[in-house]
């Protein structure tokens, strides 16, 4: 069976709706446990495909894709570009207007 902190940050991150985005400290934060965005990111990164999870919808704090060029940061560009994300000039993403606010009651009821 899985950690509860776990199971909370899958469920988290399959509740982005798409145009939207979230950071991975706030996922931490919605699961359970604001300090741990690393472990946000290894979730991701080691259960994106077998949970089918919409991991394009996850970026760093500062709106920035945080995957290298060449290994994986156009594809996640790309995906998010397709669902009407705006990158400025630097290749931000305005948290103002993207930034997902959920429900705390919808997350977990």
């Amino acid at each position: 069976m899985k950690n509860p902190f776990y199971q909370s940050v899958i469920e988290t991150i399959r509740s982005i709706p798409r145009g939207k985005i979230a950071t991975y400290g706030e996922i931490a934060d919605y699961a359970g446990n604001p300090r741990a965005a690393r472990q946000v990111a290894y979730i991701l990164h080691s259960s994106s495909r077998k949970e089918n999870l919409p991991w394009h919808r996850v970026v760093n704090g500062k709106g920035c894709i945080s995957l290298k060029p060449g290994h994986g940061y156009e594809l996640q560009k790309k995906l998010l570009k397709k669902e009407g994300i705006i990158f400025d000039e630097s290749d931000r993403i305005d948290l103002n207007r993207f930034l997902w606010f959920p429900s705390p009651h919808k997350l977990f009821p």
